[in-house]
């Protein structure tokens, strides 16, 4: 299903908001601590990179647990802020995209890795992967195309030197429940990021795929 070299040094890049939507579409949140321990077995683990825009002017942002358990658990932490407009009806509208820095990110790698990893479905990544595949680094695709609508783009699929389907590897990722705990009963790990637990369920709000734009309710 995903065939790495024991020898590889492997690095991961998580369309966050992608990757979120991919899940939530089949059903399932993901364990990111999980997820992490899969790769590590994979070969070397470099880095694992984490890509999501925030919403600076929320008094709490549903995702702030779950960024905070990231940085403190392996990965390394893309953010910035989200930007913000007003559409002629008056409502306001939120778009985070991060393809830009995911794309740096992965070419200044290329030459410190031999197997990259994205996790997204976005068509706008071909020729990056196609970039990074000149550089002599392989590249496999993580998305569904089992969701309705499909969430990875044919022209990506068809670029990557293996295309792995997110629902097959669902029985490794998978957080065990769905439940979402109220903030007066968050475990100390979600509290304290700093102590080493369970990943912090997914927020059921988000900015969704990176590319689209969300009301604000």
């Amino acid at each position: 299903m995903m065939h790495f070299n024991p020898q590889e040094r492997i690095a991961l890049f998580i369309d966050g908001p992608n990757l979120y939507s991919a899940a939530r579409s089949l059903g399932f949140d993901i364990d990111y601590k999980n997820l992490l321990d899969v790769f590590r077995q994979k070969g070397s683990l470099v880095r694992a990179f984490y890509y999501t825009a925030l919403v600076e002017d929320q008094e709490f942002s549903p995702i702030r647990p779950l960024i905070d358990w990231l940085d403190y658990n392996g990965y390394t932490m893309v953010t910035k802020p989200a930007k913000e407009h007003t559409d002629a009806s008056g409502r306001r509208k939120v778009k985070g995209n991060m393809d830009i820095e995911l794309a740096i990110d992965m070419l200044e790698m290329a030459q410190h890795i031999d197997h990259a990893v994205l996790f997204s479905g976005d068509g706008d990544f071909r020729r990056l992967v196609e970039a990074v595949q000149r550089r002599g680094v392989r590249v496999t695709v993580i998305s569904t195309f089992r969701a309705q609508p499909p969430m990875v783009a044919d022209e990506l699929r068809r670029q990557a030197d293996t295309f792995v389907e997110l629902k097959d590897i669902t029985q490794y990722i998978a957080r065990e429940s769905r439940r979402d705990p109220d903030v007066d009963d968050m475990p100390a790990f979600v509290k304290n990021p700093t102590t080493r637990g369970p990943t912090p369920a997914n927020p059921d709000i988000g900015l969704g795929d990176s590319d689209d734009m969300y009301e604000d309710a």
